[in-house]
């Protein structure tokens, strides 16, 4: 059987959430940003002294808990979920 034919078996077994999953996949799959940041190489820039010493500052608030929760983060710039 082709992948296609395949395909389109599968997806009509799947319910409604489901499909709407694979779709997004399909859509970042094809999108050409999407693609062309999934082959981008890592960055292997040495930070300074200051920058790791941030960083440890910023891993240490967040393991004594004074981070801010994403959800919060998105309703400040007005861009919460809808679920």
């Amino acid at each position: 059987m082709a992948d296609k034919q395949l395909a389109h078996q599968l997806l009509d077994q799947l319910e409604a959430e489901q499909l709407a999953a694979v779709v997004r996949l399909l859509e970042v799959m094809t999108d050409p940003l999407a693609q062309s940041l999934a082959k981008a190489s890592v960055e292997n820039e040495p930070i300074s002294a200051e920058e790791a010493s941030n960083l440890d500052a910023a891993h240490a608030s967040i393991a004594r808990g004074e981070g801010i929760p994403h959800d919060e983060i998105l309703r400040q710039f007005g861009m919460a979920s809808k679920s």
